[in-house]
């Protein structure tokens, strides 16, 4: 992708690279994202700004879960999963001491914004390369 040149800091917030299949064409999808840590692995939000739907990318990964995430210069195939309600309960907190305009975002729309974890799918260091060949 960029090597980590790209994609390192937005609003003064850590930026990932977030590499999706698109649900309606199989086309790559790359977009950057604020994120948090959970140990070793990534949370995003998927306010989209507080819109009324969730953004491109979240339903993406609901079609298909598999993903390609890039901080800095480490690239990682993922699993993505939806915290559940407790769960995305106890992270909100965290999450609004993480970027205050998702407090905005949340009382702009009527959806729950998700939280979503991207967990590490393979350590084969060549599943990134296997996985954007497959999406072609």
């Amino acid at each position: 992708m960029t090597g980590g040149l790209v994609g390192r800091r937005l609003v003064g917030n850590d930026m990932l690279l977030l590499t999706t299949r698109g649900r309606r064409t199989g086309k790559i999808h790359t977009v950057p994202l604020l994120y948090l840590f959970d140990d070793d692995t990534p949370v995003v939000i998927a306010s989209w700004g507080g819109r009324p739907s969730h953004p491109h990318w979240y339903q993406n990964l609901q079609a298909d879960p598999r993903a390609i995430v890039q901080v800095r210069s480490e690239r990682r195939l993922v699993r993505a999963r939806t915290a559940e309600p407790a769960e995305r309960d106890a992270w909100w907190p965290r999450v609004l001491a993480a970027y205050h305009k998702y407090r905005t975002y949340e009382a702009n729309t009527d959806r729950i914004i998700p939280v979503v974890f991207l967990e590490r799918e393979t350590p084969r260091p060549d599943a990134v390369d296997d996985w954007r060949a497959a999406a072609g």
